[in-house]
């Protein structure tokens, strides 16, 4: 009887995550299947498998976005601002965590406000403030806009996991003569790798998709990003669906690959932020 009882809890329990995982995991797989369609298959059917692969989608695709450029703009954005990111916010994160000074309670309002703060309700300022500064259509145009955005996020993360490291590793470290920097970057960051691979993801997800400061902080051809690409795609009157999709694919793999890369340290860093927290 125990025995029965213990299956139906399992089975009440699985059955509605293995429906959810499918859920989330469909759009993902529809999403490969249909960009490798003809448009008449998609019309027809979109939810059907195709009848036969069609990989010059992609190749029509690439050629019409300026997919090429799109992709190296959104390269150097994600990866300037998530270095930026990275370095700030564990530094921050770390002195935040292990001292105690005059203004620290004003930089953690800070913080929470600018997480509070819609940060698109904020275009329109930033617009005028980036006009004035000459950074308007500039490669750097949209970099200090996601640093901004990104940063308090990550320097919660990294506050919260580095309270829960000992502080022996710092004690033992001054007593062999060990700087601050040298102590931040040789003992303690290698320590909090599961939290800053969960920045990575987090940060290179946001920034790779971000699409309305891109729009409006650029409107220069050579340095639009892939979101503004994917516009190239819809008209008034038609929409190029599969062509579209492939877009989308091409889109989505980079960020995929990030995330599978990084599962196992992300996973590593959700559970030990949740139990030092």
């Amino acid at each position: 009887m125990n025995k029965v009882k213990r299956y139906l809890a399992d089975f009440f329990v699985n059955v509605p995550i293995m429906l959810l995982s499918l859920t989330c995991i469909f759009p993902v797989v529809w999403l490969l299947y249909s960009s490798v369609k003809t448009d008449v298959e998609f019309n027809i059917s979109p939810v059907k498998l195709p009848t036969k692969i069609h990989l010059d989608n992609f190749i029509t695709a690439f050629k019409r976005a300026n997919f090429g450029t799109f992709t190296f703009n959104s390269l150097f954005n994600s990866i300037i601002s998530l270095l930026l990111v990275l370095v700030v916010s564990f530094i921050l994160g770390y002195l935040l965590s292990r001292y105690r000074f005059r203004g620290r309670g004003l930089i953690y309002g800070m913080l929470m406000a600018a997480m509070m703060i819609p940060i698109y309700a904020l275009i329109v300022p930033i617009f005028i403030q980036e006009k004035k500064m000459g950074l308007l259509n500039s490669r750097f145009s949209l970099i200090p806009v996601y640093v901004a955005m990104e940063l308090p996020t990550a320097v919660f993360l990294i506050d919260s996991y580095v309270k829960g490291i000992s502080v022996d590793l710092e004690d033992a470290a001054s007593i062999d003569g060990a700087s601050l920097p040298r102590t931040m970057f040789t003992i303690i960051m290698p320590v909090c790798r599961p939290i800053l691979s969960t920045v990575v993801i987090l940060t290179f997800m946001h920034v790779w998709n971000e699409f309305p400061f891109a729009q409006v902080l650029l409107s220069r051809e050579e340095l639009k990003t892939i979101p503004i690409g994917l516009t190239y795609f819809t008209s008034q009157y038609t929409t190029s669906y599969t062509l579209l999709l492939a877009a989308l694919a091409m889109a989505t793999i980079p960020v995929l690959v990030l995330y599978l890369f990084f599962y196992n340290k992300i996973m590593e860093g959700m559970m030990a932020g949740a139990v030092k927290g």
